[in-house]
Order: structure tokens, then C-alpha cells, then sequence
């Protein structure tokens, strides 16, 4: 195996993975797109954006809490809520919209009273907080959505809310990284992606479209003329296709969208060389199936996924959880031939691993595909969650570089390693997997997941309960 754009001349071609209309809603341009990569470099160049905006911003989450600052380093910086009312009293055309999972108020980390009872911050004309019900059973709106003015949009694992911010050094305690009441969590890793331009615009109607379905009002678009991209945020992709993928459960007569997890089956059977994956849950048998399929073949790509450690509850952990390593398990015994490494990032702590949580959705594909968003590789993000993600397949070698260098950026934060070590090691190794236990050290590294030996394969008894694909019961459609 060679690296990168080297394999260009001597891989044969491949029929193209993005389908309008078939694994994705709509492929349109984007003047720049970025990944960014774990909560601080996103609030940053969120915040950048946010105070640039207009006249419209829509917040779309499965959770939000107004009590976060954007930028914890800067000591007099206001909290999220009132960051958002003060851009609406400097701009008099500014609406906010800002639309959250209902359930959230029970289940997620962020203050439930301000989501159910208001708060001063919201006490604007031209600033709107809803609660979105419009969801089957048990199913959770999943989407992380930032839209501003139609012209930039950011799209990925992070909401705005509590236990999201860190730096890409991880450390084991950091004074920044704690809730608004002062309690500290764990180092976590998360990625978010940018766009802007047309592709912006699809985002948003897709921001409008949820908020339509669920508070029955339509939000125009709108015109912006302004630059509203941070300057200090160099491009990874000029002028390229963007995939807006969307995931949608049948809902009141609504048919069912399962553009996401189609996505994944299409990137995944298309690898040639390499599937580098970073995933909050790892346990769908389906995708268990076909990656097996993939190990079983005498040649056939390396398959590298990156997983998390601890899981946040015991329910988590032992659906979640458990089916996580069994899936593992079951594809430790299926490499025949050394193509497949599971892992989780660690950091060292009074000389102890201290697990960093992994949030991340993310999914390379050779040197030539990636996407970024909210959908798991689990069971609720095929027909049931409301998921949103964003692709990038590219056909040309300086694109091929820029994808290959993304993923030795991940690579090298969780090894606390350069993009260039890594890189020259891949170059030097032939192997993703060579590289990173040729790169592992005791500080900040990649541990592999041990092969349990008498672990069950099979998923965890009730999962058709706690991880449905579909919803339980339909319901006929309320007219608009």
C-alpha cells in the first residue's frame, strides 16, 4: 500500500459513491468548506460567524443550553444566550430560531427549566425557542444545525450545550472544561464541518424544513451579500460538491428517509484501500455484515475505527455499550489477514489511561470520501432518529491530498503526534494500522481493543427495544 494521491495511477476507477437522490437529498457548491475538529475550534469560528450575522440564525439540536460561553478562555465573554440577544439589539432585521428535541428536557445534559419555562435572554420579539415534539417514540431529533444568514452553515457532532467544549491536546483536567455550575467533565473529541455558499443555503432549507414539520411556520430565506466566513480559517476545500444527507423516520404519513445509513453501506462497500472511522456508537449488525464481508476477502482495504471507552450511563453501556464490543469482538474474529484495528484514545493521568470520550461521527474513505455529521453507526440512525450529515467525494489529486491530510490530522491528535510524523510513517509502514502502533506511546494514544475470546457476538438481548431501526408505531399525518 502506498499513500495518498501515489495510488491515484495504479487503483482502477470506481463508480462514484454520492447519488442524488439515493444516498443523499441534494449535492450542491460550496465556496469553502472546512472540518473542524473538537468544540473549541468550532465555538470559536462559530462565534466569529454569529456576530457577523444579519438577519437570520437557526439553532437546530437534540440538545441546547444557553448557559455555555463559546470562547471559556476569555473571562468576560457572555454566555450563549445573552451572546444571541445582544446580536438581535445591535441588528434590528436579526431573527434567532432556535429548535430542540422535546425529550432533551429529560434526557439530555443541558438545563431542562430555561428549555421548559423560559429565560430573560429569550424575551425578544425576534428570538424564538421551541421545543420540537414532532417525533415518533423513543425516536430523538438528532440533528446539529447552525445556520447563518443562508450563507455559511455548520454541520456535525456538536450541540451547543454542556460537556461539548475541549482543545485537541485532551488533557486530563482542564480548568475550562466544566458546566456552567462549575462541575467539571471528562476530555472529549468531537468534529463539526463548515460550509458556505450554495451548500449553506440546502442546509438551511433542510433547518427550515424541520422547523416547519414541528411548529407548523414557514421561515423565508434570505439574501446576505456580506462575507461572513472567519478569516482566520484557511479552507480545506474551495469550490467543491457538497452531499446534504438527511435521515427521517415515517412519521404521521411522512415516508421515511434513510439517505444516512444508505450513505454509509454505499462508502464503505466502495473502499479500495482504507475505511478510517471515529464513532460514538459502533454496534449496527448490518454494517457488521458488511464489513466482515470486507476482512473475508484475500485483498481488500484496511479498516481502522476509533470508538469510546466509557459510556456515559449504565443503560448506555450495556446496550450501547455492549453491542459496541461485541461487534468488535466478531470482527476481530473475522481478520484473517491483520486488516482491522479497533481503538480509543486515552490520556495519561497520574500515570493511569484517562479515556477521552469519543463524539465524533466521521467517515474516510480512501483518500476520496468523507463525511461529517450527527449519524451513529448504530441501529436509530437508519430510519428512526432525525440525523443530518454532510460528503465530500473528490476526483483530483490535490483534493485526494487534502482528504488523506484530514485523516492524519485525526490520526496525529489521538497519537499526540504531527500530520507530518504520521504521514511519513504511513509513507515509510505502507499501513494505517502499522502506523499507529508504530506511533503509540504512554502519554496521549490510541490503545486497541482487546480480543475478549468468549465475548457473545450476537447483539445484546432487548436491543430491538433500546436500539429500534424504525419506529414502533405510525401515526396518520396532521395537515398543515
Amino acid at each position: 500500500m502506498v499513500h495518498g494521491a501515489e495510488v491515484s495511477d495504479v487503483t482502477p476507477a470506481r463508480r462514484p459513491i454520492l447519488k442524488e437522490g439515493h444516498n443523499c437529498w441534494r449535492i450542491a457548491r460550496a465556496r469553502r468548506a472546512a472540518v473542524l475538529i473538537d468544540g473549541a475550534d468550532y465555538y470559536a469560528r462559530l462565534e466569529k460567524v454569529l456576530r457577523r450575522a444579519r438577519k437570520s440564525i437557526i439553532i437546530v439540536g437534540w440538545d441546547f443550553d444557553a448557559g455555555i460561553s463559546l470562547l471559556p478562555e476569555q473571562p468576560d465573554a457572555p454566555k450563549l444566550g445573552d451572546f444571541l440577544r445582544a446580536l438581535v439589539e445591535e441588528n434590528p432585521e436579526l431573527r434567532v430560531r432556535v429548535l430542540v428535541w422535546s425529550v432533551a428536557v429529560l434526557h439530555a445534559p443541558g438545563a431542562p427549566l430555561p428549555l421548559l419555562l423560559g429565560a430573560p435572554w429569550e424575551e425578544h420579539p425576534r428570538i424564538q425557542v421551541r421545543l420540537d415534539r414532532e417525533h415518533p417514540l423513543y425516536g430523538a431529533h438528532h440533528q446539529k444545525v447552525v445556520c447563518v444568514d443562508d450563507t455559511v452553515a455548520f454541520v456535525g457532532g456538536m450541540d451547543l450545550t454542556i460537556r461539548r467544549w475541549d482543545t485537541a491536546e485532551h488533557r486530563a483536567t482542564h480548568a475550562l472544561r466544566k458546566g456552567p455550575d462549575g462541575v467539571p467533565y471528562p476530555p472529549v473529541h468531537d468534529v463539526q464541518m463548515v460550509v458556505e455558499g450554495e451548500a449553506a443555503l440546502v442546509v438551511a432549507d433542510t433547518a427550515r424544513e424541520r422547523w416547519r414539520r414541528a411548529i407548523r411556520e414557514d421561515i423565508p430565506p434570505v439574501t446576505a451579500v456580506h462575507d461572513l466566513w472567519p478569516e482566520d480559517l484557511p479552507p480545506d476545500f474551495t469550490d467543491t460538491a457538497v452531499a446534504v444527507v438527511r435521515t427521517l423516520a415515517s412519521w404521521r404519513g411522512l415516508p421515511e428517509v434513510t439517505e444516512g445509513m444508505t450513505l454509509t453501506f454505499d462508502a464503505l462497500a466502495a473502499a479500495q484501500r482504507s475505511i478510517y472511522m471515529e464513532a460514538q456508537y459502533f454496534s449496527a449488525p448490518g454494517v457488521g455484515d458488511l464489513l466482515t464481508e470486507l476482512l473475508s476477502r484475500p485483498e481488500g482495504p484496511e479498516i481502522v475505527v476509533i470508538v469510546r471507552k466509557v459510556f456515559t450511563s449504565k443503560m448506555e453501556g450495556f446496550v450501547m455499550g455492549g453491542n459496541q464490543w461485541r461487534l468488535v469482538q466478531r470482527l476481530l474474529r473475522a481478520d484473517r489477514h491483520g486488516r482491522f484495528g479497533a481503538y480509543y484514545p486515552v490520556v495519561q493521568q497520574g500515570g493511569e489511561d484517562c479515556p477521552i470520550t469519543v463524539h465524533s461521527k466521521i467517515i474516510i474513505v480512501d483518500d476520496d470520501f468523507v463525511r461529517v455529521g450527527s449519524s451513529n453507526i448504530n441501529n436509530r440512525s437508519t430510519a428512526l432518529d432525525t440525523e443530518l450529515d454532510l460528503a465530500v467525494e473528490v476526483e483530483d489529486d490535490a483534493r485526494r491530498r487534502t482528504v488523506a491530510a484530514l485523516r492524519d490530522k485525526l490520526i496525529a491528535e489521538h497519537l499526540d503526534s504531527t500530520p507530518q510524523t504520521v504521514r511519513e510513517a504511513f509513507e515509510a509502514e505502507g499501513s494505517l494500522l502499522c502506523t499507529i502502533e508504530k506511533l503509540s506511546c504512554n502519554g496521549r494514544c490510541l490503545r486497541k481493543v482487546a480480543d475478549l475470546g468468549d465475548l457473545p457476538t450476537t447483539p445484546v438481548f432487548g436491543t430491538w427495544l433500546l436500539d429500534p431501526k424504525r419506529p414502533f408505531f405510525l401515526f396518520p399525518r396532521k395537515k398543515d
